[in-house]
């Protein structure tokens, strides 16, 4: 299986989640895991996701959701290989 992380930050407003899940299960991508908060009206989640089945390069998806979140939605979205984000994060 290939997973990765998709990170989503920004100012709260209805919508995010949906436009999000929207786009993942048009591109057949399974959510494995989710987790979100909201801290003083600022909006923060990180999915892990199963990209086995994408039919796009994957550099396109993460571009595709990046442009998603900063013009339709008005959050931050990144998404990063699983081995990519567990490797920048070492301690």
């Amino acid at each position: 299986m290939q997973r990765a992380i998709i990170t989503v930050v920004g100012k709260d407003t209805i919508g995010i989640i949906a436009g999000v899940c929207t786009y993942l299960a048009e591109n057949h991508i399974n959510i494995l895991d989710i987790s979100q908060t909201i801290v003083q009206g600022y909006f923060n989640m990180m999915m892990i996701v199963d990209v086995t089945t994408l039919e796009k390069p994957f550099g396109q998806v993460a571009d595709e959701l990046a442009t998603l979140g900063q013009e339709k939605i008005g959050v931050q979205i990144k998404c990063q290989k699983e081995e990519i984000f567990n490797l920048m994060h070492r301690i």
